[in-house]
């Protein structure tokens, strides 16, 4: 299973990234990680990302790309994998499709947490609160200007990518603001949907499509059964064609008879009264005599 995570800062991605690591056992790939694993292992990727950010530049995205291409190929996520934080804008979606497409993969989906970014401001700023009651050490992201900046730059640049994937017919959009369980439960009902696929599948080889199109498809239960009620038909029509030629004949040979029969009767009465002419003949000559 290969699934994006999309969601503001705050949105709870990465609790619910844990869920699925644990309910698919499937890993989380995060960019900052795979970055950082690149360079420390001095791949060829790697060494060129660590150039660049010794520069103070961004990373291309062709080279996150690689990144992850190269992540992707370890056993340890060929059982599948969940993207957080990345792809972050229109192009690098673009740049990943066309990876996963030269791999012969896809993503089964992209889950969209939509959350309020007000209430997650004010809930920043309850946290915080909270933790200097409690004397707890704050962290650089802890704090609502800094979540209000963040907010604003993931509206510009990832918030496209919501209609990017509608577009494509993968998205799933999940009311991030209920419970942890709630929104769990609502993503395994969206990965669960086998309708949620995305419309633009890998095209087949072109000898695959040939061979599609030369193979015949087999007869299904629907077919056989029409098909065997035909030829039923047909036999008993074979059937019944030499019955229907005997009751022709039949109805013929007494059309005939009935025909025959009064010329039959008429020749009896005209042998019958042929002998008594004859003998009233034959008297009268004695007669006469």
């Amino acid at each position: 299973m290969r699934i994006v995570l999309l969601g503001p800062p705050g949105a709870g991605k990465g609790t619910q990234a844990k869920e699925l690591v644990s309910k698919y056992g499937i890993v989380q790939l995060s960019t900052g990680d795979m970055l950082r694993a690149a360079v420390a292992a001095g791949t060829p990727i790697g060494l060129r990302a660590k150039d660049i950010m010794a520069r103070g530049a961004l990373v291309p995205d062709d080279v996150v790309v690689a990144i992850v291409a190269d992540r992707i190929d370890q056993p340890d996520a060929k059982r599948g994998f969940i993207l957080d934080g990345f792809p972050r804008t229109v192009p690098q979606a673009e740049a990943l499709d066309r990876m996963l497409d030269e791999k012969g993969l896809r993503l089964d989906g992209v889950v969209a947490l939509e959350v309020d970014p007000d209430i997650l401001v004010r809930r920043i700023a309850s946290r915080v609160e909270e933790m200097r009651a409690r004397g707890e050490t704050l962290r650089p992201d802890d704090n609502p200007e800094v979540l209000k900046q963040r907010l604003a730059a993931y509206q510009a640049q990832t918030a496209p990518l919501v209609d990017y994937y509608r577009s494509k017919g993968a998205l799933r959009a999940v009311d991030g603001m209920a419970s942890i369980s709630d929104v769990a439960a609502a993503i395994g009902r969206a990965l669960a949907d086998t309708a949620f696929r995305p419309t633009q599948d890998r095209k087949p080889a072109v000898g695959a499509r040939k061979s599609a199109v030369g193979a015949r498809k087999p007869a299904g239960p629907v077919q056989k059964a029409a098909s065997g009620r035909k030829s039923a038909s047909g036999k008993a029509a074979r059937a019944k064609k030499p019955r229907a030629k005997v009751k022709a004949a039949k109805r013929a040979a007494k059309t005939t008879l009935s025909r025959r029969k009064p010329a039959a009767k008429a020749i009896s009465r005209k042998a019958a009264r042929t002998p008594q002419k004859g003998r009233k003949a034959r008297r009268a000559q004695r007669l006469t005599k």
